[in-house]
């Protein structure tokens, strides 16, 4: 089993950055792909960042590139999105998710391919 709390999140002005965590706890081998999904209410969850954990590799959402820094600190078992130059458009509920290591080519962005969820936190971007 796998847990996933996200904090973090808040208020803030355009330009602004906040720092997303996810603490995380669980079975290591559940938590190979890390990744970081938003959502809007009545539009489907979107891919912001991902982390493989094995190769240390990471990915970004178009609309987030040069933005957004995932990270990870293994002695404290947290996930981190760094949110710079923050858009109103940025405004959503953001996730944690983790899923194991995937056979074959592995979309990190497809949100159905990971097992566990965080609750979630609201980021809410004003201009």
């Amino acid at each position: 089993q796998v847990q996933l709390v996200e904090s973090g999140g808040g208020s803030v002005q355009a330009g602004g950055s906040l720092t997303l965590s996810c603490a995380t706890s669980g079975s290591k081998e559940s938590m190979y792909w890390m990744a970081w999904f938003r959502q809007v209410p009545g539009k489907e969850r979107e891919g912001v960042a991902a982390l493989n954990t094995g190769y240390r590799t990471t990915y970004y959402g178009n609309a987030v590139k040069g933005r957004f820094t995932i990270s990870q600190d293994n002695a404290k078992n947290t996930l981190y999105l760094q949110m710079n130059s923050l858009k109103p458009e940025d405004t959503a509920i953001y996730y944690c998710a983790s899923t194991s290591r995937q056979s074959g080519i592995f979309n990190p962005f497809v949100s159905a391919r990971y097992d566990y969820w965080g609750q979630g936190t609201q980021v809410t971007v004003s201009s």
